[in-house]
């Protein structure tokens, strides 16, 4: 499918594939039903399933690859978890999901408002979005988090989301992390998280991207 948008035409809802975004998670081929089917042409017919389905499977996308839009080219208004939430993923990347405002973020990728995949190998050609290249990397970290953070009084709200330059990626607002293995282990309101690849405190920054030389170009 190479690395372009395509866009699926049903009658009442379209489907956008974003293949910049994609690391083929396949939530969207694992679905139950014909709206996404591996090796037919085309592979995602929303025609096939209802509006509401079409969205609620197309949110499962846990990079923002995939997203709705109606005929007329207007994106659906596709709501936030009620809480932020960053997952530190086994040997992957951090999924985000939440109301995300992400420095940078092109202004036809919809999707990365409510959900994101950003690398923290290290070696993302698309930094700082995740492209799977921590599977050829070998990259390996189990996610486990040690540290607790505090409870913010409030859960929800914008999360800001600033990688920076030949550094990590700070986020700030009201989010809990989620450990990798599906322990929510801990909550506040700001973290500088590693995307060198090279802390010895992942998922947290420790200053190791210095020592490495790691570059966010």
């Amino acid at each position: 499918m190479g690395k372009k948008k395509f866009s699926y035409e049903g009658q009442n809802i379209h489907v956008q594939w974003d293949g910049q975004l994609c690391i083929h998670v396949a939530e969207c081929g694992q679905a139950k039903g014909e709206l996404f089917v591996g090796g037919r042409n085309p592979w995602c017919q929303p025609d096939l399933a209802s509006d509401d389905e079409v969205q609620e499977v197309v949110m499962r996308c846990p990079t923002g690859a995939l997203t709705c839009h109606r005929p007329d080219g207007s994106h659906l208004g596709e709501p936030a978890d009620d809480d932020n939430t960053v997952h530190v993923t086994h040997n992957g990347p951090l999924y985000l999901r939440g109301e995300l405002a992400i420095d940078g973020a092109p202004d036809d990728a919809p999707g990365l408002q409510r959900r994101a995949a950003l690398c923290r190998c290290g070696q993302s050609r698309n930094k700082p979005f995740c492209d799977n290249s921590h599977v050829k990397a070998g990259f390996a970290d189990s996610g486990a988090v040690g540290e607790t953070g505090e409870m913010p009084e409030y859960a929800g709200g914008e999360l800001s989301v600033s990688p920076i330059k030949d550094g990590p990626v700070m986020i700030k607002g009201n989010f809990a992390i989620t450990a990798g293995s599906g322990r929510v282990a801990w909550h506040g309101t700001k973290a500088a998280l590693c995307r060198c690849g090279e802390s010895g405190n992942k998922p947290f920054c420790d200053g190791a991207h210095k020592k490495v030389g790691f570059t966010s170009d």
